[in-house]
């Protein structure tokens, strides 16, 4: 474990040192948490959880959108900081550079744009196709609604987020045994959505 006291040592511990994943608290004493985020995010994808006494959903998706992977709210109970520890530590493997995602019931391979659940193709719009992609890629990370609109619809306005619903409730009913009680396509209320890895089902 590597222990940092400021951002700016944070980072430069984290390029020298490459850790596997960081837990960045937000309640900094020389530069704010973001700016950490962000020059990070510039050279590494490694995963980042974030803590922090702020509640608030805007708080929560500045943070998200600036590529944070996880966040996690004071005070919090140990065990399910490691439970978040393990679940990004895990989503590093179902996307990376390989042609066939697999998380859980769902199988992704992006070389044939084929889609199957339990080993059974299922039939996705493009539209459906690009959103499970990027949450598939990020498999047991939240995705933002900022995110999700700018990848499939190339805007951040959240004027089409009822677009975005329609077709989280359309990928639903393709990819869920309940749609009405998804498992899989999990919604983080006010912030994105999130496709849970087997360990992560409700």
């Amino acid at each position: 474990m590597i222990m940092a006291k400021t951002g700016r040592d944070g980072i430069s511990k984290a390029a020298l040192e490459h850790p596997d994943i960081i837990i960045l608290d937000m309640g900094l004493p020389d530069i704010e948490g973001l700016d950490v985020i962000r020059t990070v995010r510039e050279w590494s994808s490694t995963p980042i959880i974030i803590l922090s006494v702020r509640e608030r959903e805007k708080d929560k998706i500045t943070a998200l959108d600036s590529g944070a992977s996880d966040y996690v709210v004071k005070p919090f109970n140990m065990g399910e900081l490691m439970a978040r520890v393990r679940v990004a530590l895990r989503s590093l493997v179902p996307g990376g550079d390989k042609p066939v995602i697999e998380a859980g019931r769902l199988s992704m391979d992006l070389s044939r744009r084929v889609t199957s659940i339990d080993g059974k193709e299922i039939k996705l719009t493009p539209t459906e196709y690009e959103l499970l992609k990027l949450l598939a890629t990020n498999a047991g990370k939240v995705v933002t609604q900022k995110q999700l609109l700018a990848h499939v619809w190339n805007t951040q306005s959240m004027e089409n987020s009822q677009y975005l619903r329609v077709y989280i409730s359309q990928l639903r009913k393709k990819i869920e045994v309940d749609p009405s009680n998804p498992r899989h396509l999990l919604t983080e209320p006010g912030v994105g959505y999130r496709l849970a890895l087997p360990e992560d089902y409700v």
